[in-house]
């Protein structure tokens, strides 16, 4: 697996778990998996403030 310069690089195929991928021209910074050809992308949605991974949603703590 090379590693293009400005791309997130994957382990894995997230849909079969094959480790055969490679970089993909469209859409840009996609990746396809050599075993089950699906093309897929990478990307970071953001980070999670501190302390709130895990939080119960609302309320005062209490799950």
């Amino acid at each position: 697996m090379s590693q293009p310069e400005g791309r997130a690089v994957p382990f894995y195929c997230p849909y079969c778990g094959d480790e055969e991928l490679v970089p993909e021209a469209e859409p840009a910074g996609a990746w396809q998996c050599q075993a089950c050809l699906r093309v897929f992308t990478v990307r970071l949605v953001g980070l999670a403030r501190s302390g709130t991974f895990g939080a119960p949603q609302g309320g005062d703590g209490e799950p």
